[in-house]
């Protein structure tokens, strides 16, 4: 969090421009379709296809089926583009798709007759699957359809390359059948708020969707998934179906998961929260007690801890003498008057000048170790994570697990990522979110000092308005977080950051756009998030100094969404 000016990386415009293309969602195949590409899984080698400057060849690992797959390595000016002419039937519609891993990975058609299509993905650890249809003209008997990587990125692959529509008579590979029902569907684990599921691996399944009492909550590529956001001491009901490009199975079997009763003192979160950044510090804002923040905040993250010799560990230090004589006493005790008021107040380590270091098992037990220490120290009810110098996802993950097992499921667990840390699934601020999603409670991602960035429509948005804030939290809300876990970080004045300060009007139009579908700009959310967990701001200082204009017109609209 910032405590004065800073400005992150801004991408290059022309990349942006580049990647602003349609992302569509994946289509499946009639029984009439035959996919009408050839080696589509790479099996023969790059037989069929043509890669730009010897920049494609067959490996054998990895793969996403079979025994091989393609990789392209983009070099100087060639982005690895690999194609192959497929012959189509005209004025017929077709549905392109591939699996691709790596870096940013494109996949297109041209010569369509009408218009030509393409998708794209930005760099991925897993196997993601592509997809877009197109319609061929009255007189195209055959397209091109390719791949390619982005220049200066890394290898990307691709695998299972299909294009199932009507049979162009140009030969195809043998199109998937759709696969069986998913067995040994079992309970895993539980907590006051989720159901952990596992299950046996299906043939010929690419995916697998969960239901919870008969509604689809999640889709996962693995054989098991965490179902978060659930009451505590209930009983869900929950099925599994396995998928690929021919189709959905039936459902699985069902079982039965009861969450568990809630633990830890004082109240829980209410559904729509208020976060806001308390100053341990005097730098021009009002100086506040505990005591002396607004009401309308629901969480209060203490802004920091303290780096320590020992990697990875934390302290805290009050700043008695900065903050008036403020005693380690009396701190302690508002923490537990605002508790005893419903609120949550948390230890936020980190900031702009925040140099602690989790990056092995050792500092990882650091840290999770001295963050407990400090809640049973001085009553914290859990940590956020502000590090915007870099995290390591793996050990990350490791210590706020190792958190969560020392305090339980009362533990409160945030996380104030700046724009660029939350741009794919594949940066480490996203995959560490995405790794404890059930121990996780929201994530403020700071909606400012920040340059352009993409939104989840692949366009390019501007901080500073509404479209800014909906476009890119729509990557957290369609990438794998529930919407109880996403919250709008912004400034509560001019004043609390370099750039990026917006009315609170603009966040509030925001919230509704995204909870309720009014108040949008020219940006529309594929769907309403009605459990939005709500808005974060740096911080109560400043919005004290500015007559607590944030917390007095953001608050109570938070609290009263549906």
């Amino acid at each position: 969090m910032s405590i004065c000016r800073r400005y992150p990386r801004l991408w290059p415009g022309a990349l942006l421009a580049a990647l602003a293309l349609t992302v569509t969602t994946v289509g499946q195949a009639s029984a009439a379709d035959v996919n009408n590409a050839r080696n589509a899984g790479f099996e023969s080698g790059l037989s069929d296809w043509t890669c730009s400057a010897g920049s494609g060849t067959a490996v054998s690992s990895p793969v996403h089926a079979g025994t091989a797959a393609l990789k392209g390595t983009p070099a100087g000016q060639d982005n690895a583009r690999c194609s192959q002419t497929v012959r189509v039937k005209p004025g017929s519609t077709y549905t392109l798709g591939a699996w691709v891993r790596g870096g940013y990975a494109y996949l297109g058609v041209s010569g369509t007759g009408t218009t030509d299509v393409s998708t794209w993905t930005p760099d991925s650890s897993s196997w993601k699957q592509l997809s877009t249809t197109f319609r061929t003209g009255s007189s195209t008997t055959s397209v091109t359809v390719y791949t390619h990587g982005w220049y200066g990125q890394a290898a990307y692959y691709a695998d299972d390359v299909s294009v199932f529509g009507p049979d162009g008579g140009g030969g195809t590979d043998p199109g998937p059948t759709v696969p069986a029902a998913p067995g040994g569907l079992n309970v895993s684990g539980t907590s006051s708020s989720s159901v952990s599921l596992a299950w046996n691996t299906v043939s010929g399944a690419t995916g697998y969707t969960v239901y919870r009492d008969g509604t689809k909550v999640t889709a996962v590529s693995g054989t098991s998934a965490t179902v978060t956001g659930l009451a505590s001491s209930t009983s869900y009901s929950f099925q599994v179906a396995a998928t690929n490009a021919a189709g959905e199975s039936p459902k699985s079997a069902a079982v039965t998961g009861r969450t568990n009763a809630p633990t830890g003192p004082g109240p829980a979160l209410p559904k729509h929260a208020v976060t806001g950044y308390w100053q341990n510090f005097d730098n021009g804002a009002t100086v506040q007690r505990l005591a002396d923040v607004q009401s309308q905040y629901d969480i209060i993250a203490v802004a920091f801890a303290d780096a320590t010799s020992t990697p990875g560990a934390v302290t805290f230090n009050l700043d008695s003498a900065g903050l008036g004589g403020y005693t380690v006493d009396q701190f302690k005790a508002d923490i537990r008057a605002k508790q005893a008021a419903g609120k949550k107040v948390i230890v936020s380590v980190g900031g702009e000048r925040g140099t602690v270091a989790v990056n092995d098992a050792a500092s990882a037990a650091n840290f999770a170790n001295s963050v407990h220490s400090l809640m049973q120290t001085y009553g914290f009810d859990g940590v956020d994570i502000d590090l915007e110098n870099g995290l390591n996802a793996t050990y990350m993950t490791q210590a706020l697990r190792s958190l969560s097992a020392k305090a339980g499921s009362s533990l409160i667990i945030t996380m104030a990522p700046q724009t660029i840390d939350m741009q794919s699934t594949s940066n480490s601020y996203f995959q560490t979110a995405l790794n404890i999603k059930d121990i996780l409670t929201v994530v403020n991602m700071q909606y400012y000092n920040s340059g352009s960035m993409l939104g989840c429509d692949g366009k390019v948005y501007s901080q500073g308005s509404v479209d800014f804030l909906t476009a890119l939290a729509c990557i957290h809300l369609e990438g794998g977080l529930a919407p109880s876990q996403v919250g709008l970080g912004l400034p509560a004045s001019t004043r609390g950051a370099g750039s990026g300060y917006v009315s609170p009007s603009v966040v509030n139009n925001a919230l509704d756009c995204l909870a309720k579908g009014t108040g949008c700009g020219s940006f529309k959310p594929p769907r309403t998030y009605p459990g939005l967990r709500g808005a974060m701001t740096w911080s109560t200082n400043w919005d004290a100094t500015a007559g607590n204009a944030w917390s007095n017109a953001v608050g109570p609209h938070v609290h009263g969404l549906p």
